[in-house]
């Protein structure tokens, strides 16, 4: 994936909190990604990946713009 901005407000931050993930562990694997999905849930763009700490997790955003994400959701896949 090519150089993005993710854009952050201190909700979202707390948001993925509350599911063990850091804001960090989101935009790794986002980057890192290969292959970007829809969410059958929500129909967003969804990523899944390791983190450099170990965990699988499942990232949901939205595209704001070609070069901005805005991030959903994040949790950990078992």
């Amino acid at each position: 994936m090519p150089h993005v901005f993710f854009l952050w407000n201190d909700s979202l931050i707390d948001y993925i909190a509350r599911h063990g993930i850091t804001q960090e562990e989101f935009e790794e694997v986002v980057l890192d990604s290969s292959e970007v999905q829809m969410s059958r849930s929500s129909g967003r763009p969804i990523v899944f990946g390791e983190t450099s700490t170990g965990k699988y997790i499942a990232c949901v955003f939205e595209y704001l713009d070609r070069d901005t994400i805005v991030p959903v959701t994040a949790f950990e896949v078992n």
